[in-house]
């Protein structure tokens, strides 16, 4: 991507604040992002105990199953979501009127 960074929220550090101006799309897209993460840490954690043949793509004997879930995540958080990814644009639209 160019351009101003994002303001997204990685599992590495802290956000920064949106900075005035930025566009309310790439807003979106961050607040999407944020969503999709969360999502994948419950679905983690909702097929934690399972074995590896289970539609979560779960267990021990899945190497590849957190990458199933964190794609699994991401297209619930594109399809609509659970309403995590609005709550978290309305607070970076507030913080930036603040700003």
């Amino acid at each position: 991507m160019q351009g101003t960074p994002l303001a997204t929220a990685t599992p590495f550090g802290r956000a920064a604040p949106p900075t005035k101006g930025e566009r309310p799309d790439r807003l979106r897209e961050a607040a999407e992002e944020f969503e999709s993460v969360f999502l994948a840490q419950i679905l983690n954690g909702m097929g934690a105990g399972l074995d590896g043949t289970n539609g979560l793509g779960a267990g021990d004997d899945n190497p590849f199953g957190s990458m199933l879930q964190q794609e699994y995540a991401k297209l619930i958080s594109r399809s609509g979501g659970i309403g995590i990814a609005d709550a978290v644009l309305r607070e970076m639209l507030r913080m930036q009127e603040t700003a």
